[in-house]
């Protein structure tokens, strides 16, 4: 067998490799950068449902103050 064919199929098969870890690695900083956005979007989600959750307990309290006061106040 001749030398020059497996230096060319070495230096080929480099060149894949080379290419593959890079089209890896590619695709792994996208998803990290994809998750690292969702990951701020829930967080956002996470704090305006704990203050819907906060603002409807004041809610009740109003309520039920407004029912008390209009209970002592004639109409």
């Amino acid at each position: 067998m001749d030398y020059t064919t497996i230096i060319v199929a070495a230096i080929a098969f480099c060149g894949t490799a080379v290419g593959s870890i890079a089209g890896i690695r590619a695709s792994n900083k996208l998803v990290e950068h994809r998750l690292d956005r969702l990951e701020k979007k829930v967080d956002l989600h996470n704090n305006a449902v704990e203050r819907i959750a906060k603002l409807e307990e004041r809610c009740k309290s109003n309520s039920h103050r407004i029912e008390d006061l209009e209970k002592q106040i004639p109409l």
